[in-house]
């Protein structure tokens, strides 16, 4: 496996740059703030944004935690990437990185003034600073609902944090991921999850009909189902709605690259066995 690095202080734009510099390199893996990241899918970790501590992020970051970084080590051995590349603020970052997660040594490491001119990288900062923004490299899958007029923005803040007393103020408010890959922009229509869904369903055992579905968007890239399913009489109905639940939210998460944020189930119905009719002598 080969290792690449992108270096430069925080808020210089790496993150936004990373799916340009990974191509370069033909790098199929991103390492970015505590994520692995693989095409347009978070494959493992937990971002380092999300600590409520700034010695929480740093530790994120740096894959301190013992099972965060088996997560990941263990992630990479099932994507098994050819060449992957490291974010960090510094050459010292992303070496510590590489020797956590027993990577080899980058091979090339490049800096963000190598890639965005100082214009750019002010106004990367003025955004990180202004509107406390951090980008995670993972483009996400825009969807379209079936009914015309409603269209999801393309690029739209998925996690917001409200203002807690007595946190500092260098924690960051938003998290956002943009809809565009390297390729171009992906669209995907409501309609299609509802029939995913519905398929998936259907292979579980005791469910007869999927019934009426529904898929919500909560925030972009991040989905609610609604299914009311007809159920086998007989079959016990919370464990065929705990299997439904996990059903769904594997199949359409692994065919999408979506973030199933909730299944709701409401069973109206049962289905009963046909009754045969005795033959009379």
């Amino acid at each position: 496996m080969e290792v690449y690095a992108l270096v430069g202080p925080s808020g210089t734009g790496k993150s936004h740059r990373a799916a340009i510099v990974a191509n370069k390199f033909g790098a199929q893996a991103i390492i970015d703030d505590g994520l692995l990241i693989q095409g347009n899918r978070i494959i493992a970790g937990s971002s380092a944004k999300r600590q409520p501590t700034r010695i929480g992020a740093i530790k994120a970051a740096l894959f301190m935690d013992n099972q965060q970084a088996r997560e990941i080590k263990s992630a990479l051995a099932q994507v098994a990437p050819e060449k992957v590349l490291i974010l960090g603020t510094s050459v010292g970052m992303v070496q510590r990185i590489a020797s956590r997660l027993e990577l080899p040594q980058p091979a090339e490491i490049m800096k963000i003034e190598d890639i965005a001119s100082e214009k750019e990288i002010r106004k990367a900062k003025f955004h990180r600073t202004r509107f406390s923004r951090h980008v995670i490299p993972a483009p996400i899958l825009e969807v379209k609902k079936s009914f015309p007029g409603i269209l999801v923005d393309p690029l739209h803040i998925f996690l917001r944090k409200k203002e807690i007393p007595g946190k500092k103020d260098w924690l960051e408010q938003s998290v956002i991921r943009p809809t565009y890959t390297f390729n171009g922009k992906l669209t995907i229509a409501d309609s299609a999850i509802s029939a995913i869904a519905g398929q998936a369903a259907r292979l579980v055992g005791g469910v007869t009909s999927a019934g009426r579905i529904n898929v919500n968007v909560e925030q972009e890239g991040v989905i609610t189902i609604d299914i009311s399913p007809t159920i086998s009489f007989g079959c016990p109905l919370h464990e065929v709605a705990g299997k439904l639940q996990r059903q769904i939210k594997t199949v359409v998460e692994n065919m999408t690259g979506l973030q199933v944020k909730e299944v709701n189930i409401k069973i109206k119905s049962l289905s009963f066995p046909k009754k045969t009719t005795e033959a009379t002598s």
